[in-house]
């Protein structure tokens, strides 16, 4: 059996930020294109939640990386 780490790799996070963002810019593409502005408004969220998502997850790397060096 594997045990699983409840630790999150900062990679992993940092590449799931990049895709929410691309899901949400081709969600308000697709609201633009039809003329649906409920689907626009829902892609700029999306957007902005990825981007978000994505600061976060390169602060915490800074932070974890910062923490594992060692000091003098």
């Amino acid at each position: 059996m594997t045990e699983e780490t409840n630790e999150e790799n900062p990679k992993i996070e940092k590449l799931e930020s990049v895709g929410q963002i691309i899901l949400g810019e081709l969600e308000k593409l697709g609201g633009i294109l039809t003329g649906d502005p409920i689907s626009q408004a829902e892609g700029e969220l999306t957007e902005d939640v990825g981007t978000v998502h994505l600061e976060t997850a390169e602060e915490l790397d800074e932070e974890e990386t910062k923490d594992s060096e060692p000091t003098k």
